[in-house]
């Protein structure tokens, strides 16, 4: 008991002190940290709440909590590292040689994973931009489809076929999103030569109107029918252009129940749908008063054996 009492009397009381404030300060150090990034967290748990209550729409709620979750694991990290630099400065630890190799190392990872920093950064930015929502039906990089997922790495697609797709956000150049506010329901509708093309306009906004006063497809089309006119002379056919102002993804159905009922109504009214054809008339005048070649029954002859 005395050895261990000399012992003790020995020791540099100035070295237990040092070790006291060191042990001390890193305590706060670290309390700090966790009391930081906890309030910072909150705040921007507060500030989602804030953004929620003013909006209805629920796709934009999403896009909020997506936003929002990276904001907390960006914090997250940020606290965390200058925490650590703080700790082992403390400890004694030179951090210059850290940050040097910390440096060189972050270069080779830059240079391994642009892509993936890539991904994120174009992530970040379609999201805070708001230029792909869950359930919008866009094209990009290629590949069309429904929009199922959509993360900081990569957007999720569900194509008409049920085949899905994962793009990587770094991938994607350019959106083409059809499913924002309205969508415009475009046609090409041949009709022969023959037909008077005030009569087919005609049929056509009649076929139009019934259909706007259907109780299922008029909730989908916001507006009458526009005719264009016409588009162009084709081999065949003349090709009339009109097109609805529809509810966003509302376009294909109605296009095709447009078409439906404009064949039955053409047929109606004895309006000639073309079919590619030849018309041949036997070399006479420019007065093009010859008439055409009569139907022609050709019969093989009988071989050797009949």
């Amino acid at each position: 008991m005395n050895e261990l009492l000399a012992r003790l009397d020995a020791l540099d009381a100035s070295r237990w002190s040092s070790l006291t404030q060191t042990t001390v300060r890193i305590t706060v150090i670290v309390l700090l940290a966790w009391l930081g990034a906890t309030l910072l967290r909150r705040a921007i748990r507060l500030l989602r709440g804030r953004i929620e209550a003013r909006i209805d729409d629920r796709e934009a709620l999403r896009r909020a909590e997506t936003l929002t979750r990276a904001f907390r694991h960006i914090v997250t990290v940020a606290v965390s590292l200058v925490a650590g630099m703080m700790v082992l400065s403390e400890l004694g630890v030179s951090l210059a040689p850290i940050l040097g190799a910390a440096g060189i190392a972050g270069v080779a990872i830059g240079f391994g994973a642009q892509s993936l920093v890539k991904d994120f950064f174009s992530g970040f930015f379609i999201l805070f931009e708001d230029q792909i929502r869950t359930g919008d039906v866009v094209r990009i990089a290629s590949h069309a489809g429904r929009v199922e997922e959509i993360t900081l790495r990569h957007t999720r697609l569900r194509d008409y076929e049920g085949n899905v797709h994962y793009v990587p956000n770094g991938m994607i150049d350019s959106v083409v999103n059809m499913s924002r506010g309205f969508a415009h329901s475009v046609m090409d509708i041949g009709v022969a030569y023959r037909e008077n093309l005030d009569e087919v306009y005609a049929v056509m906004r009649e076929t139009a109107r019934v259909m706007r006063a259907d109780a299922e497809f008029g909730p989908r089309i916001l507006e009458d029918l526009e005719i264009a006119g016409v588009e162009r002379w084709d081999t065949s056919s003349v090709v009339v252009r009109c097109r609805f102002k529809v509810v966003a993804l509302e376009q294909w159905s109605v296009r095709r129940e447009f078409l439906r009922r404009l064949k039955h109504d053409f047929d109606a009214a004895g309006i000639e749908i073309p079919y590619p054809h030849l018309t041949v008339y036997a070399g006479q005048d420019k007065a093009g008063a010859a008439p055409a070649f009569p139907l022609l029954h050709v019969e093989s002859a009988p071989g050797p054996d009949r």
